[in-house]
This record gives structure tokens, C-alpha cells and sequence, in this order.
């Protein structure tokens, strides 16, 4: 594969930082307060359908108004984790650091854009992104092929000029959905998810060194 791409879409969580965990956490902490219990697996089919969580407060009586302020509830939560926790997966910058000296990069995520600004405060990883795509950029999330469309929107490029790196299997769909192939890095979150039709699977972000 080496040479053949010019573009590298990351995805952020789970990818560049270890927040998926805290946000899982947060949302617990949310549903537990209002006295809803989710589990695990229940939680990861949710996701990997692009669905919300509140659904379920939905389906439990809780009306439109009331799961607003729950979710700002968990969004709180969920920032006073990121901002207080070591987040940054080791060695994910020095890999950042060295394919910007070949390819035009840019983060595709899910993540709301004042989370995202939390994360990435620092500037580190974003120094060397042509762009950043958070979930307001674009009409409908992963796993439908709008935001990696809309990163290959903003490269000019075609798919087959693009390499997508993903954790999860919603993010997979999403790439796989928009044309681009996809590159999973393996984490213990998403250990149970479908990386069918997946590129490659690697052990972990450093292994991209060899493969691009």
C-alpha cells in the first residue's frame, strides 16, 4: 500500500485519546441517577447503530424536555472526565508526527466540537490536521458515509486516494459506507465489535508506520 494514498482520515476517540471508557462512564453515572440501567453490551449495540442512549430513557417515559437535561447532565460528567484524566494513548504523536512528513491528515469524529476542543487543548495532534470534522459538521453521523464523504470533501480527493483509521464498528460502516478503506486499530472497548471488510487490523497506532 505504500505510496498509493495521499490522505489519512483519524478517527479521534479510541484512535489519538483514550476516551471512550470515560465517556461510557459518564453516561452510566447519567442513567443510574435516573435510576435506568444499561449494560455493557447493551450500550455497545447502541453505539455501533449510531443511535442515542436517551432512547431508552424515551422508552421509559422520560419526555423530551426532561432527557435534555439529562444529557446535559452526562455531558458535564463526561467533560469534567476528560479534562481531569491522562488521556493521550502513548506513542499516538510521535506516529502523527512522522505521516505528516508524507500524507495530508485530517480527524473525522463523532465527538461533540466543545468536547473535542477539551481534548485537544494542548494543539499537539491538531497541528498537523488539514481539518477537523466534529459531529455539528455534518448531517447525519457514522455509521452513515456522511463525514468521512465530507472529509473527502474537504481533501478534494477520491476515495481510492483516502485510507480511513478507525476503532470501532461504527466507524468501519461509515468508511466502508463512503468508499475508503479502512484501517482498524485494535482496543480493548471495542474488542467485541465487527471489523468485517476491514483493510487490516493492527495491535496498534505505530504499526501504521509500516503499513503506509
Amino acid at each position: 500500500m505504500k505510496n498509493k494514498k495521499q490522505f489519512i482520515l483519524f478517527d479521534n476517540d479510541g484512535v489519538l485519546v483514550h476516551t471512550e471508557p470515560l465517556y461510557y462512564e459518564a453516561n452510566l453515572k447519567t442513567f443510574a441517577e435516573m435510576g435506568i440501567q444499561v449494560d455493557e453490551k447493551s450500550y455497545h449495540e447502541i453505539m455501533i447503530a449510531g443511535a442515542t442512549l436517551f432512547s431508552i430513557a424515551e422508552s421509559k417515559g422520560y419526555n423530551e424536555n426532561e432527557i435534555r437535561v439529562w444529557r446535559d447532565k452526562r455531558n458535564e460528567y463526561y467533560q469534567e472526565l476528560i479534562s481531569s484524566r491522562d488521556i493521550v494513548i502513548p506513542g499516538a504523536l510521535q506516529v502523527i508526527e512522522e505521516l505528516s512528513k508524507r500524507f495530508q491528515m485530517g480527524i473525522v469524529t463523532t465527538s461533540r466540537r466543545a468536547d473535542f476542543e477539551i481534548i485537544h487543548k494542548e494543539g499537539h495532534f491538531t497541528q498537523h490536521m488539514e481539518f477537523i470534522l466534529c459531529v455539528e459538521d455534518y448531517p447525519r453521523a457514522k455509521p452513515y458515509p456522511d463525514p468521512y464523504q465530507a472529509g473527502l470533501l474537504r481533501f478534494k480527493a477520491t476515495p481510492d486516494q483516502a485510507i480511513v483509521i478507525e476503532d470501532s464498528e461504527r466507524g468501519l460502516r461509515s468508511a466502508l459506507n463512503a468508499g475508503i478503506d479502512c484501517i482498524i486499530v485494535e482496543n480493548a472497548f471495542t474488542v467485541t465489535h465487527d471489523f468485517t471488510g476491514a483493510l487490516s487490523q493492527i495491535n496498534k497506532l505505530e504499526a501504521l508506520l509500516d503499513i503506509l
